[in-house]
């Protein structure tokens, strides 16, 4: 027996989904305005997990120009069949549904297979039958009305997998387990000892986030809701509980007659969750032709006991060098591939900046590359050479969106070079400290405990407080908004200017906090 720790994806990876291809999981989370989009883990005990690549990896493939934060790539699903993965997604900003396929999870992907105006709504999933007959499963607005906000039915169709075009008719297959029930979404059919069974969500993703289960003998039903509707939630545990909105969850056999589900929820510090929503994983076990979500605990452990041996524990970076010609796995841009942004020079192992002039305050792709924030104490550190002209500056950045954001930066302000700490909430600035600082390379540190940070700046050789007790509430969701979670990076801007400068930075690191 060894031990899953809860959650096995931390940090920023909602709308969780999960498939076996022989003894190997791979999992999928939704990636809103960051690029590359779709990033897919691995993992051969549930346990242990790697990201091993990103399904939209290529800018043909995804496209999200101008938009928010909370836009871009909604919930996708991942399927393996015969050989082939799919994958399939939503983008809202542009696309509508599509598929992308694989014969390796690590890519590379297919190009995008659009499905066009017939595949409504959002949150698609596929499921394949026995005798290798797709079927595309979605969610759209009630197509005899909608009545009220979250108003949605979920609706099932035939898809030709050749063609990779929706055939026959489209068939509403649940409206929901619950009366008035409010956005019946991310849905996933399965087939078990002759019943077809759909697990969705219910309820919207905030506080009354739940997973529901309902079940037919026909693919397109008549489906009869579970009984225990709904079979999971959080939303009894009340807001003061450190885990909550959980929710859309996604079945997966391990090969031995063992069910697991994996889904989403929030970690909150003091009532408010920057690190946005996690993958979690349970158990299930079935009861009467139903699926039971940890039966005897009716909630998320802490830790799942699994059977047998574990497999070797993925190592996991979190402190990087660049001498390298791509950059590490796990590293985002914003809403491209920011190629005119940065480049790796490889022989001076660093990663070059352009002090772009766009800013994290637009809709644009600013010089900023980061990863996901993933706990609540850590540090990051960054050290680079920069020599800001007026109105440019480099450093650490981060981000919630592109109205809640900190920068903590070398820059040039009236003619003084100076480490700035810069707080962006609901779209406006205000500087927090500054510190003077010598020509020279520059180390800068942050370091986060709970919702407070301390940042510092390394002059002869010593670490000099710049700001503390910095309250960090301003960047979660709750204050926010939207669905993502914080990332924490390394930035440049020359704030609205042309310019040909850049900084360079050989060193970066988000470690966890001693």
């Amino acid at each position: 027996m060894y031990y899953a720790k809860n959650p096995i994806l931390p940090g920023f990876c909602p709308d969780p989904s999960i498939c076996r291809a022989g003894e190997d999981y791979y999992l999928v989370t939704s990636s809103f305005a960051y690029f590359p989009g779709v990033p897919v883990f691995h993992s051969k005990d549930l346990a242990h997990w790697e990201q091993i690549g990103n399904a939209l990896e290529r800018e043909s493939q995804l496209v999200l120009e101008g938009c928010g934060h909370s836009e871009g790539i909604f919930a996708p699903t991942i399927r393996y069949q015969d050989g082939v993965f799919y994958m399939v997604t939503t983008n809202i900003s542009g696309g509508g549904n599509f598929i992308v396929t694989a014969d390796t999870p690590d890519g590379p992907w297919s190009e995008p297979h659009e499905l066009g105006e017939a595949a409504q709504g959002i949150d698609p999933s596929l499921f394949f039958d026995d005798d290798g007959t797709c079927y595309y499963v979605g969610t759209r607005p009630n197509q005899k009305g909608v009545r009220y906000n979250g108003d949605w039915e979920i609706w099932a169709q035939e898809l030709d997998i050749e063609t990779m075009r929706l055939t026959g008719e489209s068939h509403k297959i649940w409206k929901g387990a619950l009366h008035h029930g409010i956005w019946p979404e991310g849905p996933h059919l399965y087939k078990k000892d002759g019943f077809y069974y759909l697990i969705h969500a219910e309820g919207g993703t905030g506080m009354e986030h739940a997973v529901c289960a309902a079940r037919s003998r026909q693919v397109f039903g008549p489906y009869e809701g579970s009984p225990c509707n709904p079979i999971f939630s959080h939303r009894h545990l009340g807001a003061d509980y450190p885990v909550v909105m959980a929710g859309h969850g996604d079945l997966v056999e391990d090969g031995k007659g063992g069910w697991y589900i994996v889904m989403l929820g929030t970690r909150r510090v003091g009532g408010y969750g920057n690190t946005g929503r996690d993958t979690y994983l349970a158990k299930v076990r079935w009861e009467n032709g139903w699926p039971v979500i940890n039966p005897g605990i009716g909630k998320l452990e802490e830790s799942v006991a699994l059977p047998g041996e574990p497999a070797y524990k993925m190592p996991q970076e979190v402190s990087w060098h660049f001498y390298r010609k791509t950059l590490p796995v796990g590293f985002m841009t914003l809403r491209s591939a920011g190629t005119d942004v940065y480049r790796l020079c490889e022989t001076e192992g660093c990663l070059r900046l352009y002090t772009a002039a766009e800013k994290l305050a637009g809709r644009g792709t600013p010089a900023y590359i980061g990863v996901r924030q993933s706990v609540y104490d850590f540090c990051t550190d960054a050290v680079f050479r920069f020599a800001p002209a007026e109105g440019e500056e480099a450093g650490i950045a981060m981000v919630c969106d592109e109205n809640s954001h900190l920068r903590f930066v070398r820059r040039c302000a009236e003619g003084r070079q100076e480490a700035a700490l810069l707080y962006c909430t609901k779209g406006g600035e205000r500087l927090c400290a500054a510190q003077p600082l010598a020509e020279g390379i520059t180390e800068l540190r942050m370091v986060c405990r709970a919702q407070r940070a301390e940042f510092y700046c390394r002059m002869d050789g010593a670490w000099h407080l710049v700001a503390r007790d910095i309250d960090l509430r301003k960047l979660s969701t709750e204050e926010a908004g939207g669905f993502t979670g914080c990332t924490v990076g390394m930035y440049a801007s020359a704030n609205g200017k042309a310019s040909e400068n850049h900084a360079d930075f050989f060193y970066f690191s988000c470690t966890p906090a001693r």
